[in-house]
C-alpha cells in the first residue's frame, strides 16, 4: 500500500474563499502525511512527528466543519442535519477507530486522504446548488 497524495484541482473549488482555503490547507496536510510515512515505510505508527501532524489535521478539521456549518445555517440548507452527521462520523472515526494504536501510518494517511477528496467533491457540488 502506498499513501494517497492529493493535489489540489479546479473542480475542488465551492466558490467561497474561506472554505476552499481550508480545504487547500487540509489536502496539504494530508500529504504532509504522506510524506512522513516515509520516514520508517510506513509502518509505525508511534512516530512522533506523524502524530503531531495527523493531530494538526484533526484540529484544521474541526476548525473547517465549524466554519462550513456556519455558512449552512446562514444558507437554511436542508441536508444541514446529514452534514452534521458525516462531520461527527468522521470525528469518531479519526479519533477513534481510525488510530495509531489500530493502524500504521500509511493506512492512517490513506483513510483521511480518501475521506476528505470525498467530502471535498460532496462540498463542491451543494455549494454550487446552493
Amino acid at each position: 500500500m502506498q499513501p494517497n497524495r492529493v493535489q489540489w484541482d479546479p473542480s475542488f473549488t465551492v466558490g467561497n474563499d474561506t472554505i476552499d482555503e481550508q480545504h487547500r490547507q487540509i489536502l496539504a496536510q494530508c500529504n504532509l502525511l504522506a510524506d512522513l510515512c516515509a520516514v520508517d515505510g510506513g509502518n509505525s505508527s508511534a512516530d512522533p512527528e506523524f502524530k503531531a501532524a495527523y493531530d494538526r489535521l484533526m484540529t484544521l478539521a474541526r476548525e473547517h466543519f465549524a466554519a462550513e456549518e456556519a455558512l449552512l445555517v446562514a444558507g437554511a440548507h436542508a441536508d444541514l442535519e446529514d452534514y452534521r452527521h458525516a462531520c461527527e462520523e468522521y470525528d469518531y472515526l479519526a479519533a477513534e477507530i481510525a488510530t495509531a494504536e489500530n493502524f500504521d501510518k500509511i493506512e492512517l494517511q490513506c483513510f483521511v486522504a480518501l475521506w476528505w477528496i470525498g467530502h471535498i467533491l460532496d462540498d463542491a457540488k451543494r455549494m454550487r446548488a446552493a
